[in-house]
């Protein structure tokens, strides 16, 4: 339970079903003097959850798991961005914490089932599925849950409206029914990436070349790790059409640049693979961003499946390294994998 009205309606929902209930809240992380450590899920936050609990007549707990984000989350993070990759830390969180060490403890502890405020589906105890809201549908962050660990998680609202949970919270009365949802990345309060990565960073980060695709040197970037693959902004440089990152060359902190047409690729490769079914059909759809159209193609497992290759259907623009790509049959998520590899021709 964050504090937010998403968990909260979770539990209150679960309880009316005649589940018995615990509250926990994942302590990421805190002030420590002379320290610098992510600050998130703090006290405003704890108590929140500790009010709706009081609330609902359950048992509240709040759990360190800040050492956990640290080697589970952070590392990685940092690790991706000094290879010139974009990560998406959500995935390695679900994976790794929420539904990896959370769900053992909880296993551990007797319960049955932890359960979240996901907007997802999970359907016949192995089935992995979109919200019916997708609009805030969820899925293409949890496509990295083992799937036998599936059948031990809840989603209450799968079935519900974002609209909806609000109702049921002011109907309830619970006390953050109308709590703004936050849009930071629980470790980088205010999104600011690049004080986040200048502060972990450190001397590693160092000017460099703007290259265009015929090697071309167009201008300087002030540290190839702060830019990822689509980027139009903060370039600096004047060209008779708008350029955009194609590539970032950590190794030789470089960044290449083209235009929108030159943004587009056929196939990718992704590694870091988990699927939910035995046999993937030869064509379906892939998403390759959060919040953005699944686009249709053919998948092919490669490397005794640790990987996977997709080819579109149609040129898709702007696919980044670190980023997913998530596989979906209508709205049943197959499975999917972290990209390594653009192929443009």
């Amino acid at each position: 339970m964050s504090g937010g009205v998403d968990s909260s309606v979770s539990a209150y929902l679960l309880k009316k079903q005649g589940y018995d209930v615990v509250g926990i809240t994942m302590c990421l992380g805190v002030k420590e003097s002379g320290r610098k450590r992510p600050t998130c899920c703090g006290p405003e936050a704890i108590k929140d959850a500790k009010k709706v609990c009081n609330k609902l007549g359950i048992p509240h707990y709040a759990m360190d798991f800040s050492k956990d984000l640290e080697k589970g989350v952070i590392d990685n993070f940092i690790s991706e961005y000094l290879k010139g990759r974009t990560p998406n830390p959500c995935v390695d969180c679900n994976q790794n914490l929420k539904f990896g060490i959370l769900l053992e403890k909880a296993r551990l502890l007797g319960f049955d089932f932890l359960a979240t405020g996901h907007y997802a589906k999970i359907e016949k105890g192995s089935i992995l599925k979109r919200a019916r809201d997708k609009i805030k549908d969820q899925s293409y962050f949890l496509y990295s849950i083992k799937k036998d660990a599936l059948k031990s998680i809840l989603f209450p609202l799968g079935n519900l409206t974002k609209n909806e949970v609000r109702d049921i919270a002011r109907s309830a009365k619970l006390p953050v029914a109308d709590k703004p949802q936050s849009q930071d990345i629980c470790f980088i309060p205010g999104r600011n990436y690049h004080k986040f990565l200048s502060e972990r960073i450190n001397k590693r980060v160092k000017r460099g070349y703007i290259l265009d695709l015929n090697n071309n040197i167009l201008g300087e970037h002030k540290g190839a790790f702060f830019y990822t693959v689509g980027q139009r902004g903060g370039l600096g440089i004047g060209y008779k059409e708008p350029l955009y990152v194609l590539a970032v060359d950590a190794k030789k902190n470089q960044l290449v640049v083209g235009e929108k047409k030159d943004l587009k690729a056929k196939a990718l490769v992704a590694g870091r693979v988990n699927l939910f079914v035995e046999k993937l059909p030869k064509e379906t759809h892939v998403q390759i961003r959060y919040n953005q159209k699944e686009a249709k193609c053919k998948v092919f497992l490669r490397d005794n499946s640790r990987q996977i290759e997709v080819v579109f259907e149609k040129a898709q623009e702007a696919i980044t390294p670190g980023q997913s790509a998530v596989l979906y049959d209508n709205d049943t998520v197959l499975g999917g994998g972290v990209i390594d590899k653009v192929v443009r021709r």
